[in-house]
């Protein structure tokens, strides 16, 4: 089935040219289905690449999915026009009386700022507050899952000596779970980040569980909640196949003298194609989360969510 996203969105063109089926809202308004309702808090300076990396993963699924973009009132982005949010998104005062199947919140380049000094702080969390009860279930990305575990469960995040860059091989840390279905026993997921968690301190929260974590410094990977009603993500499994490129490319130009992603190059050369080792740990960890964790669990009437809130 298709996703539905709005009408002229730039990203309708590269997934067409993917094959990936997407339909406009009067097509949509058409078919008799219930869509799954998903809200995507988008906080990333470049919003159209991230749209285009989440809404890929999303349109990979017999289901149909409606999703709506959100951005931060509190702090206008810099890089995106006004014209632009706009058009395809809105504020959380627009849609703080509405219920959603699922909720993503992505990560932001801030790591250097101390949570509660971001301009935006007090708006997050009265948003993550708010998906407790209009929500059903919420995937928390890089910067986002270390917030929200902060925000929720009040698990600090710790500067790392070296910047976590590059694609980790990862391992599973739990049997019979639902998101991971399908997952071999060791998977790539790229990770960009200079801060981290600490595996101890989550461990100390009754709530929490270790879904999946890396070998070496890219440390504990996946962690839900007791209920599967929060998943927080520390890496980057939506990610293009040139995107850490770019990052590269970029810190190289201003002469940051930034490390080669690991896993990433052939023999460690930047002047060759990465390697893809990602591509379907994306896919089915999307496809896992939107069938087990959303259309299988929310109640088809989403006014009941009240009955379910956390």
């Amino acid at each position: 089935m298709p996703i539905k996203i709005p009408n002229n969105l730039p990203a309708t063109s590269i997934l067409e040219g993917e094959n990936i089926f997407v339909m406009d809202s009067a097509r949509a308004y058409s078919q008799d289905i219930r869509p799954l309702k998903i809200l995507i808090l988008n906080l990333m300076p470049n919003k159209s690449v991230t749209e285009t990396q989440l809404l890929r993963l999303l349109g990979n699924t017999p289901l149909q999915v409606e999703v709506d973009f959100l951005y931060t009132a509190s702090y206008i982005p810099t890089h995106t026009s006004q014209d632009y949010l706009t058009e395809f998104y809105s504020t959380f005062a627009e849609v703080r009386n509405k219920k959603y199947d699922g909720f993503i919140i992505t990560g932001t380049p801030i790591e250097h700022i101390p949570f509660e000094a971001v301009s935006y702080w007090d708006e997050l969390t009265e948003i993550m507050e708010w998906s407790k009860t209009h929500v059903y279930s919420v995937l928390h990305i890089c910067w986002a899952a270390q917030a929200g575990l902060y925000y929720h469960y009040n698990v600090p995040r710790h500067d790392v000596k070296e910047k976590v860059f590059g694609v980790f091989k990862h391992h599973l840390c739990t049997e019979h779970e639902k998101l991971l279905r399908g997952f071999d026993d060791e998977f790539y997921v790229p990770h960009s980040r200079h801060t981290t968690n600490y595996k101890e301190e989550i461990l100390k929260v009754d709530d929490l569980d270790i879904l999946a974590e890396a070998e070496g410094a890219a440390g504990v990977y996946i962690v839900a909640d007791r209920e599967r009603r929060k998943f927080f993500l520390t890496g980057h499994a939506e990610y293009d196949p040139m995107t850490l490129k770019a990052e590269y490319d970029r810190d190289f130009a201003q002469g940051m003298n930034p490390n080669i992603p690991m896993n990433y190059y052939p023999d460690d050369d930047p002047s060759k194609t990465p390697i893809v080792r990602w591509r379907s740990v994306g896919h089915l960890l999307f496809a896992n989360w939107l069938n087990y964790y959303v259309y299988q669990e929310t109640p088809y009437e989403l006014d009941e969510l009240n009955r379910h809130d956390n």
